[in-house]
């Protein structure tokens, strides 16, 4: 994710990091309290970088509902970002366990997801007797 039209600089190890946690209800639901009480205020109900808060914020907050932005950034990149913060947002490592930050990322990952495109898959031709 970009902040001040400048790339994060994220460590080569946390690049490659995978997301231990499966998403699941009960994970996604953990997160979406987590996620209410800590980052919400900024980043808006539905992630789109909304939030009070978050308007009186330079750089504004990302919004976490942009798939290309999504698209390029690996799930530990985002467990860095979340982790470490930078101004204006917070360091979380400390106020958040590392599973708590895990659930996190599947929950931005989801928003992203929620906000792509449906591919509906286009109706069959109509055959000569349906014409």
């Amino acid at each position: 994710m970009v902040q001040e039209n400048k790339p994060w600089i994220v460590p080569r190890e946390y690049k490659s990091l995978k997301n231990p946690l499966a998403p699941s209800e009960s994970t996604l639901n953990a997160a979406r309290q987590i996620y209410g009480d800590e980052c919400a205020q900024c980043h808006g109900n539905r992630g789109k970088g909304d939030g009070p808060e978050g308007r009186s914020h330079f750089p504004l907050p990302a919004d976490l509902t942009d798939t290309k932005l999504l698209a390029n950034v690996t799930d530990g990149e985002i467990f860095y970002q979340i982790s470490e913060g930078r101004r204006p947002m917070p360091s979380f490592k400390r106020r958040l366990t590392e599973d708590q930050r895990w659930q996190l990322v599947l929950l931005v990952r989801s928003f992203s997801q929620l906000a792509a495109p449906v591919n509906t898959p286009a109706a069959p031709p109509k055959s000569a007797a349906e014409k």
